[in-house]
């Protein structure tokens, strides 16, 4: 689906090689790949390398005898940035161990971009740590089961006037009795919370839009406030 398009960033969906689904640790253990030496991330920097771009995608990592749901920023000239998911989600945390990577700002040329996973979403301090760093676009890939993400996230791009890329996987995933049904509809919101792209649920797609990083400098929502000039965090905390 990629070939003949023209992007400088391009985001895939969490896990997006191997599926959400696994019967047991073991097999998802087989599928987990190390990072960089993976096929996965071989492959991708390949793909960066050939074509100028950055990649963001999800892949099982496997680090040592740990296993971690990961996203990786792929740079054209074969650097790596990686994220291990911090809040899982289900069964995940019978699967994955959690992610202890800190909340990293990237820069990949005009733009700084920062990544997320999927459940994240339902945390503000995810996304505001990320902001507060500096980030201009806030990368989402995801496998979404429950319908309130795509429209928080809206929210999420307006409290911190940046730009948010979710990647959401479409159709079912189905393993003996159980089944998972994604909601699709990937987006791209502004800081304004306008969306500028949204696909269908239920139908694969590659949106690309025009991104002025600069917007997302502009913490000011008037003359006379700030978003983070405001923030009074020595209030932040329970009163007695």
């Amino acid at each position: 689906m990629m070939e003949g398009v023209s992007a400088e960033l391009i985001v895939l969906p969490e896990l997006f090689n191997t599926g959400y689904l696994f019967a047991s640790r073991d097999d998802l253990r087989e599928l987990a790949e190390e990072i960089p030496e993976g096929q996965t991330t071989q492959a991708l920097l390949k793909t960066a390398e050939d074509r100028g771009i950055h990649l963001v995608a999800g892949i099982a990592e496997r680090s040592g005898d740990k296993i971690f749901n990961t996203a990786i920023l792929v740079h054209p000239d074969r650097r790596v940035g990686t994220y291990r998911k911090a809040h899982l989600f289900m069964d995940e945390k019978t699967l994955f161990s959690p992610g202890s990577t800190p909340f990293t700002v990237w820069k990949i040329g005009a733009a700084r971009i920062g990544m997320l996973i999927c459940f994240d979403w339902i945390f503000p301090e995810a996304a505001r740590t990320l902001s507060l760093g500096g980030a201009q676009i806030i990368c989402h890939p995801s496998n979404l089961l429950m319908p309130w993400a795509q429209a928080a996230m809206i929210t999420r791009a307006i409290e911190n006037r940046v730009f948010i890329i979710t990647a959401n996987r479409i159709g079912k995933d189905q393993l003996s009795e159980k089944a998972l049904q994604f909601t699709g509809m990937s987006q791209i919101v502004d800081p304004e919370g306008t969306i500028l792209y949204r696909a269908d649920a239920d139908k694969p797609a590659l949106g690309v839009v025009e991104i002025d990083v600069g917007r997302a400098d502009d913490k000011n929502i008037n003359e006379q406030n700030n978003i983070f000039q405001d923030r009074r965090p020595e209030l932040y905390k329970l009163g007695f």
